[in-house]
């Protein structure tokens, strides 16, 4: 298992509110908590497999509604 060493860095200039949401927002991006969450919970390898089919497909569908290749065929 390899261990990613996130760096984030916040400038705090008087809101300390709006500092925070960005340390959120780019602790969110940089995907910290779902690898501390996967580094803490055993998943099998069955598991992993699943989930990371789960995400390919999701993307899949996402892309294809972003490119609108993806119709509705309801009357």
């Amino acid at each position: 298992m390899s261990k990613k060493k996130s760096n984030i860095e916040i400038s705090v200039s008087g809101n300390a509110e709006r500092a925070l949401r960005q340390l959120k927002k780019k602790i969110e991006r940089e995907g910290v908590v779902r690898d501390m969450k996967r580094i803490v919970y055993f998943e099998s390898a069955t598991q992993k497999r699943h989930k990371r089919l789960m995400r390919a497909i999701k993307t899949n569908f996402m892309r294809m509604i972003a490119q609108g290749t993806l119709t509705s065929k309801r009357k």
